[in-house]
């Protein structure tokens, strides 16, 4: 019996992370009134749906073993141009926002190739990404643009009610993080393609061996994560109704600390698109408990996230570091050589008659 409820080691992160949120969730419950609303459940998806569809995207290069620090700045600079494009060129919705897709896509196919063909580390590509989508944005404007189309408006002030409840309710942002989330999922756990993406993050040079085709692989997966910023910041710039060059400051930062917190180990390999889910939903869940309170300053979310990212980290080097010493267990064992096989062999003798 013991053994069939026996857990798999590289479960217990996501299962710590799911546990974490329960005991977080639960004691806000408890303590204070507003929570016991169900719609402060949803509002954890609400408000933090643009950084979900961001770290999705993350987790896919952090599974890669690599990092992407441009991730905000193609926010802002996604709210920016798209503020642009509609109130000063006059452009339609259903042209600036496959443009601002495909500008996200194109950027991060741009530093993925730099990164695969010059072999130049992801954190300096990505850092300089991230200096030049800044740049843009003072660039296209120096001031916060207002976004008045009625189709925007429209998308802002859509309510999807949830069945059962009377005033529960979800918007756009959160429907489209939720979409990219089950996408997400599938393509990690049940394609072809998130195989590969794991077996480059595990060791590039096997990878390389098994014939797969580890450069494409690596420059989609930048492409990919520039894809779900630029989406992030469309849900961005339709629930603030405007575009500015400072939005999503250290959104990357948070990026990360969600997909650890998730589960997803730096070293790349292994992790999973929905512990990622209860990554955000901690870190949004630390934030609504200091708004509750009312007597934190906002600095204690960082200091909270921060302390978590950095347990488990921790935890992470702990379970690695186990799997290692079992797997060298394992081979020695393998290489031992058979005593008996080893061993001397007896004289024979024979009398002659």
């Amino acid at each position: 019996m013991m053994e069939r409820l026996k857990i798999d080691r590289k479960f217990m992160p996501l299962l710590a992370t799911i546990g974490v949120f329960v005991v977080l969730y639960l004691y806000g419950y408890l303590q204070y009134k507003g929570m016991r609303q169900p719609q402060a459940f949803f509002n954890l998806f609400i408000n933090n749906a643009f950084l979900l569809i961001t770290s999705i995207g993350m987790t896919f290069v952090i599974l890669s073993k690599g990092i992407d620090l441009s991730v905000g700045a193609v926010i802002a600079l996604t709210s920016v141009a798209s503020a642009a494009l509609l109130e000063q060129a006059g452009l339609s919705p259903f042209v600036v926002i496959p443009l601002m897709l495909l500008m996200g896509t194109l950027l991060g196919a741009t530093m993925g190739t730099i990164i695969h063909v010059f072999k130049v580390q992801p954190f300096i590509v990505t850092l300089a990404g991230m200096f030049f989508a800044r740049g843009m944005c003072f660039f296209i404007s120096l001031d916060a643009i207002p976004i008045r189309h009625p189709i925007y408006r429209a998308m802002a002030l859509y309510r999807l009610s949830i069945p059962g409840l009377e005033r529960g309710f979800i918007n756009l942002g959160a429907i489209i993080a939720l979409i990219v989330l089950v996408v997400g999922i599938y393509v990690a756990h049940f394609t072809r393609y998130g195989r590969s993406v794991y077996a480059i993050g595990g060791s590039e040079q096997s990878a390389l061996l098994m014939g797969l085709p580890v450069g494409r692989i690596k420059i989609s997966v930048y492409a990919l994560s520039g894809f779900c910023s630029a989406l992030a910041g469309i849900v961005f710039s339709i629930s603030l109704l405007s575009g500015h060059g400072l939005y999503a400051t250290n959104v990357e930062l948070d990026a990360i600390a969600s997909v650890v917190i998730g589960g997803t180990l730096l070293t790349g390999g292994q992790g999973y698109v929905f512990g990622t889910l209860f990554g955000v939903l901690v870190t949004g869940l630390i934030q609504m408990l200091i708004q509750f309170n009312g007597n934190l300053s906002s600095w204690w979310t960082r200091i909270a996230v921060g302390a978590l990212t950095l347990i488990f980290i921790g935890v992470q080097s702990l379970f690695t570091r186990e799997r290692k010493r079992q797997t060298i267990a394992k081979s020695v064992n393998k290489v031992q050589p058979d005593p008996m096989a080893t061993a001397v062999p007896e004289t024979i003798t024979t009398d002659l008659v």
